[in-house]
């Protein structure tokens, strides 16, 4: 055995996840769109600022319930009060994200772990903070990952740190439909061996923007590129991490050859161009 690469549900080698934040109400139309094309979004709401009537910019609760929980969205943290941890002192990011998380878990009687960092989030600093504290009070907090911001790039990468996980791209990245193209194209199982890792595109923004920029259109474009694909695995920021998680807990005997997964979620792995599956608690000779 010369290699093995995480596939993701069902042997795929390239899954899509979209982060979309603030709670906005053209998350509405947003949600309906992109539901139409199977993508999965992840919406990071700020607990504190949800709208208070249907003419407010901002989602009220129940009609978070009512357009955005039944597409299979996830919701997560982006502050109580959308403060940006590299820019406030290490008790108020705290506060901020606790009550956030606090807040939505009551709200939608589901364990929350996941968040994007509001505003310019860690990338810069002031106040005495620093990224090693804010990734230690968040691991302290139960937040598992956090999306960042600023590096955009047609890498298509899965993370290395949860806490400072960095998307794709914006949509009004000019490149942002170069980078579908490529994204689509890639047929890993013709690659080279050492080639054959996973591939994942992560878009990110603000619903409004597409109102603001009377650009809705590039929503369609956008799905209509990224979506219904027979290749691809769509779903939140939550369950890509914990599906990465849980190939990253199997357990190797020393030779490689066997394979346990003590987790609660099948799970799909490549071998030299042959790809497994095993169950939970199952055991694999490859």
């Amino acid at each position: 055995m010369k290699y093995r690469f995480l596939r993701f549900p069902e042997g795929k080698a390239k899954a899509v996840t979209f982060s979309y934040d603030d709670g906005c109400r053209d998350d509405i139309r947003f949600a309906r769109t992109i539901d139409r094309y199977g993508i999965k979004c992840t919406f990071n709401i700020n607990s504190r600022l949800l709208g208070n009537s249907d003419t407010d910019g901002r989602l009220m609760l129940d009609e978070i319930k009512q357009y955005l929980l039944p597409g299979g969205h996830e919701i997560a943290v982006h502050g109580a009060l959308h403060k940006a941890p590299g820019a406030v002192s290490a008790a108020e990011g705290i506060q901020d994200v606790l009550s956030c998380r606090l807040d939505l878990e009551k709200m939608f009687g589901k364990i929350i772990r996941g968040m994007a960092y509001p505003d310019s989030g860690i990338t810069r600093f002031s106040n005495g903070t620093s990224y090693e504290m804010i990734r230690q009070y968040l691991t302290d907090l139960g937040i598992v990952y956090s999306r960042t911001l600023a590096g955009d790039n047609n890498l298509f990468l899965l993370p290395t740190d949860w806490h400072a996980w960095m998307p794709t791209a914006h949509h009004n990245n000019p490149q942002v439909l170069e980078y579908i193209d490529e994204f689509v194209k890639i047929d890993a199982d013709t690659l080279y061996s050492a080639s054959r890792y996973p591939r994942l595109f992560y878009l990110w923004g603000h619903s409004y923007e597409f109102e603001r920029d009377c650009n809705w259109e590039l929503l369609d474009t956008i799905c209509e590129r990224l979506g219904r694909k027979e290749d691809i695995w769509y779903a939140t920021n939550m369950e890509i991490y914990e599906y990465v998680k849980a190939y990253d807990s199997l357990v190797i005997s020393a030779d490689g050859m066997t394979i346990y997964n003590p987790t609660l979620l099948t799970v799909w792995f490549d071998v030299d161009g042959t790809v497994y599956k095993i169950g939970s608690g199952e055991t694999v000779v490859l």
